[in-house]
């Protein structure tokens, strides 16, 4: 559902993305760690096609993202560490909105089910989204995913700046949307966060993935993945 063939970034003399290669299924969230500069937020905005990569290819659902940038993004839905909305609507409004974007005309007890479904309160549905905290945005973000019947969700830094109790709601959300077949790629510094949704983990540095660790059984414990991690930048 998401493949990198190759993927390469040059800004200049800097290297940003050195020729990734990398599948993940639909059902599997992969976590990308690795330090600020080490390549996580590249590798997503070339998936989404924010950013052009100098060589390699990158695919959504079989489609080449360069050639072929609308149709691709028919299949995705991004969440980025801040949930752009509009504020002065309301979450059900937004949601609205940004389901017709892409295309979807839903009834209301449609959209109110997926806002539903994301974990947002009833009570707050008709709230202006100027009125919510971070984690009830990233709940509007998982319900326009929802809504836009996304294959494959890019994720970047969800959970910074969540409380413990959001930051484990949100976890749960991604497991549920796992089961319904959703391939994720996750960038994160939240290595306890990583162990506990993801099926693989990737460390890059420079660039480049230097490890990736297989969590399928759920036999990584997060000191492993956290001694890996500082060994490698």
């Amino acid at each position: 559902m998401i493949s990198a063939k190759s993927l390469t970034k040059h800004y200049g003399d800097k290297i940003a993305l050195d020729n990734l290669t990398l599948d993940i299924a639909p059902g599997e969230i992969f976590c990308l760690l690795g330090q600020n500069g080490a390549g996580k937020t590249t590798t997503i905005n070339c998936f989404l096609g924010f950013t052009q990569p100098t060589s390699g290819q990158a695919f959504i659902n079989g489609l080449d993202v360069a050639k072929h940038p609308i149709e691709s993004k028919k299949h995705l839905a991004y969440l980025p560490e801040v949930v752009m909305l509009y504020p002065n609507l309301t979450g059900m409004e937004n949601l609205d909105y940004f389901s017709r974007l892409a295309g979807f005309r839903h009834e209301k007890g449609e959209l109110r089910m997926c806002l539903e479904t994301a974990g947002l309160s009833e009570n707050d549905f008709d709230r202006r989204v100027s009125t919510y905290s971070k984690g009830m945005r990233q709940k509007v973000g998982i319900a326009i995913a929802l809504a836009k019947k996304a294959k494959a969700l890019f994720l970047d830094e969800p959970t910074s700046g969540l409380d413990p109790k959001a930051s484990n709601d949100f976890s749960n959300l991604l497991l549920e949307l796992r089961k319904d077949g959703v391939a994720m790629l996750m960038a994160t510094h939240d290595i306890f966060r990583a162990k506990d949704v993801a099926n693989r983990i990737g460390i890059m540095k420079d660039g480049r993935l230097v490890n990736v660790l297989d969590n399928n059984r759920n036999i990584l414990h997060a000191k492993e993945i956290e001694e890996l991690y500082l060994q490698t930048v």
